[in-house]
């Protein structure tokens, strides 16, 4: 599409035979309407479009996390189409028919904090999930007091569970209680290092760390 920044005619919407102009957040813009396609079902197509919906389904219950997890990306676009855009570019593995999401390239947050080299999640009693990580404090912005969030998905649910503050840096530890009706189910466990109260006021990528897959668990009764 071409931004219209300036111009005698300044800014239109409709259609101008196959130009389209429209505004957006504030941004006159114009796009060539895509040429029909006689076979819309290629192989690149078809492939392209479960990669989308790969993703999609697995970010959707996310919605309100990413909002924060990406916020500091959100930059001509939402924050939840900022994480669409790079786990569609970097979290789906293999060729069609046969793609899949590969979770431990997912990012549920991306920022500038420092974040670790790994992290371990295990199933404890109680619907109790615990992750588990070398402390790093003092290595670059990492603070042994920055807040560790966990993040829970559970695809079979269409559910996340999230605790904000479940631990900090330096205690290497933090749990997190889902809910009953998790018992059973296969979930994919995430950390998130942020400093929380920067975070919530102004969502910089300075105040908050790319997630660390810590691995998928099933949760026990």
């Amino acid at each position: 599409m071409g931004k219209i920044m300036q111009g005698i005619l300044g800014g239109f919407s409709g259609k101008v035979g196959n130009v389209v102009g429209a505004s957006w957040k504030g941004i006159d813009y114009m796009r060539i309407m895509p040429a029909s396609v006689a076979n819309p079902r290629t192989p690149g197509q078809v492939s392209q479009r479960t990669k989308f919906t790969l993703v999609l389904d697995f970010l959707q219950p996310l919605l309100g996390f990413l909002r924060i997890g990406f916020k500091g990306y959100a930059e001509g676009m939402s924050a939840f189409n900022a994480a669409m855009s790079y786990n569609l570019l970097n979290a789906v593995t293999g060729d069609y028919p046969d793609q899949e999401i590969s979770y431990a390239d997912v990012l549920v947050s991306r920022g500038s904090l420092r974040d670790v080299a790994e992290a371990t999640a295990s199933a404890e009693a109680l619907q109790t999930i615990e992750v588990e990580w070398e402390d790093n404090s003092g290595l670059l912005n990492a603070s042994a007091d920055d807040n560790a969030t966990l993040v829970v998905v559970n695809e079979a649910k269409g559910d996340i569970a999230v605790s904000l503050e479940a631990g900090a840096r330096g205690d290497g530890l933090a749990s997190i209680t889902v809910p009953e009706a998790y018992v059973g189910d296969l979930v994919q466990v995430y950390l998130v290092f942020n400093t929380l109260e920067s975070l919530l006021a102004t969502g910089g990528r300075e105040s908050i760390a790319d997630s660390v897959y810590a691995g998928a668990v099933t949760v026990l009764a």
